[in-house]
């Protein structure tokens, strides 16, 4: 896996996406799969960034490897979190009747076609699979 350490802040967003894009771009991954996976990845590591650490500061780990699947996994140590926990959004209700929030992680359980989350000595890790053949 290759892996990438960054701040975890907004202003690093565009530094994770390029990382994970040159990687794809290596292993000359389907165009059709990049969009999709670039919101998922946008996703996770806002919410990393926005909610992890907070008030204080830390770092994300983004590991990526590339094979029959893409296989993109987030590391930090912030306040423990499993946002698979959450329950789906009810999309059924009028919008202003909805909850705020969840609706970007229900996006990427639906792009993604694994998404794993586990506590592992103190650090958040979150595992995201796509199938892809590359």
């Amino acid at each position: 896996m290759k892996e990438l350490i960054v701040k975890a802040s907004l202003e690093c967003l565009d530094e994770v996406i390029d990382f994970v894009n040159k990687e794809l771009d290596r292993n000359n991954c389907p165009s059709e799969f990049q969009g999709n996976i670039d919101l998922a990845v946008e996703e996770i590591f806002t919410n990393i960034a926005n909610y992890a650490y907070r008030p204080a500061s830390g770092s994300a780990a983004i590991s990526i490897a590339v094979g029959e699947a893409i296989v993109i996994r987030f590391e930090d140590t912030g306040k423990p979190y499993n946002p698979l926990e959450r329950p789906d959004p009810d999309l059924d209700k009028p919008l202003m009747e909805r909850d705020i929030g969840g609706l970007g992680v229900f996006l990427v359980k639906k792009i993604m076609d694994k998404v794993d989350y586990t506590r592992i000595e103190n650090k958040n890790v979150l595992v995201l699979t796509k199938k892809c053949g590359c």
